[in-house]
């Protein structure tokens, strides 16, 4: 196990180094515009003591832009691993400091919406695979379709106008309240919650159609299978040919579906994020590409890129966990 994860992280890193050069070279790319407007801004707020052109050189000087792709990618990476990321040019604070400021954000919420997703989606998947071809199994399918179907932006936009506008339960958007201030410790926490359960709904309702087909293809994968009919065939409970011959080797191919969903747990739900303003690290990505903050969009790029081969490992070896014939070397 020991020389496998060490062999993976090796590999990962290589991965990383690529990608992060693919990324680089995007921004390394992009019109000169970005930064001769970010050197502007820093000249003419008040109290500047550098003129633009000194702004300027400092600038392409810090992420490498005045020199060769090759050597500006490697002055990057040199200040990436002291943990020098810059300041970000739409926050005005370090990039570490606005990413910790929303990461936990961003973390709260998905990690909601992860919970449910599963206690939601293994269950139905289950159910409908148990009773094939029955009620039940076309209930959950077309619950399924339509929660694959929905686009987020659209079911986000009807959540807000059935409950926001309509109904007026919560705010149309934003993470809390006008009297937010005057409200107690706990009513500031019930406040900023209420805030959050439109945002989680709709990370709930469009992850779990897939989770459910997912689940439901292989439960019936197992359920075919002749250890499972011999079990039956013994007079064993159907209670615990489900719970304990069929979904623990059901398990398996989900752990690949669940190990990557590590980068969503961290990395934030863009779209969401934005459409109800929930000022999380999804939120803060998106308004830093749209106007092109490279120091943080870099970061936020790397990031992802990290929680995505980390999620990967991670489901290699939860293969070892949960299927004691699987053998990693």
């Amino acid at each position: 196990m020991t020389k496998f994860i060490i062999k993976r992280l090796l590999y990962s890193a290589v991965i990383l180094v690529v990608v992060m050069f693919i990324v680089y070279a995007l921004m390394y790319a992009m019109p000169n515009n970005y930064v001769e407007q970010q050197a502007r801004q820093l000249a003419t707020r008040p109290g500047a003591t550098k003129s633009y052109q000194q702004w300027l050189d400092d600038l392409n000087k810090q992420y490498g832009m005045d020199e060769n792709i090759v050597s500006g990618y490697f002055t990057w990476v040199k200040n990436a691993v002291t943990g020098n990321f810059g300041d970000s040019w739409k926050w005005s604070k370090p990039v570490l400091t606005e990413f910790n400021d929303t990461v936990w954000i961003s973390f709260i919420l998905s990690l909601v919406a992860f919970i449910f997703e599963l206690l939601i989606a293994i269950p139905l998947g289950i159910l409908a695979a148990r009773k094939q071809y029955q009620v039940a199994d076309y209930a959950a399918t077309v619950i399924s379709m339509i929660c694959i179907s929905l686009p987020t932006f659209f079911l986000a936009c009807l959540l807000k106008l059935v409950f926001a506008t309509k109904l007026g339960w919560v705010d149309f958007t934003g993470m809390t309240s006008r009297n937010y201030p005057k409200l107690s410790e706990f009513g500031k926490i019930l406040d900023v919650g209420k805030h959050m359960i439109l945002p989680a709904v709709t990370l709930i309702i469009i992850s779990i159609g897939g989770l459910m087909r997912y689940t439901r293809t292989n439960m019936l994968e197992v359920l075919n299978a002749d250890y499972i009919r011999t079990a039956r065939a013994k007079g064993v409970p159907e209670k615990k040919v489900i719970s304990k011959h069929a979904f623990r080797n059901t398990l398996i191919p989900l752990v690949t579906s669940l190990g990557g969903s590590l980068p969503s747990l961290f990395g934030g739900a863009l779209i969401t994020e934005t459409l109800f303003g929930i000022q999380g690290i999804g939120f803060a990505s998106y308004y830093s590409m749209v106007e092109a903050d490279i120091p943080f969009t870099m970061f936020y790029l790397a990031f992802i890129s990290l929680l995505t081969l980390l999620g990967n490992l991670l489901a290699d070896i939860l293969y070892a966990v949960v299927d004691p014939r699987v053998r990693l070397s």
